[in-house]
């Protein structure tokens, strides 16, 4: 049974992170990135639909996540996205990298990737 990816590029959100005083005032920009793998069977390959990983309703509770929570730490907030990307039962594995722009005066972003294998 060949192995499914879905990868989601460049999803920016704006939410609350940091834990200096104006990091807790200021929406700031963030990027994530995720892999999220799971089995291909011959149902979801033959277009039966409920068989396959729905990534919209995942990206949608990413959002709704991100966008209503406050974090003071980038390791958190990527932990809290694995975990909506590995509550589906067939998922075997994700990836999630977020990046935070700017966060260092001299550095286009500070970034942060945590992986799950599921099974």
């Amino acid at each position: 049974m060949p192995n499914a990816v879905i990868k989601i590029t460049n999803l920016r959100l704006r939410t609350y992170i940091g834990f200096n005083e104006d990091e807790k005032k200021k929406l700031q920009d963030i990027v994530i990135n995720l892999e999220i793998h799971y089995p291909a069977n011959s149902l979801c390959l033959s277009d039966h639909v409920p068989e396959a990983l729905d990534y919209k309703c995942i990206t949608k509770k990413i959002i709704q996540h991100v966008e209503d929570g406050r974090f003071l730490l980038l390791e958190k907030l990527v932990s809290d996205v694995l975990n909506i990307c590995t509550e589906h039962e067939v998922v075997t594995f994700a990836a999630v990298t977020i990046d935070k722009p700017h966060a260092l005066r001299f550095a286009d972003s500070v970034s942060l990737t945590l992986q799950k294998h599921c099974k």
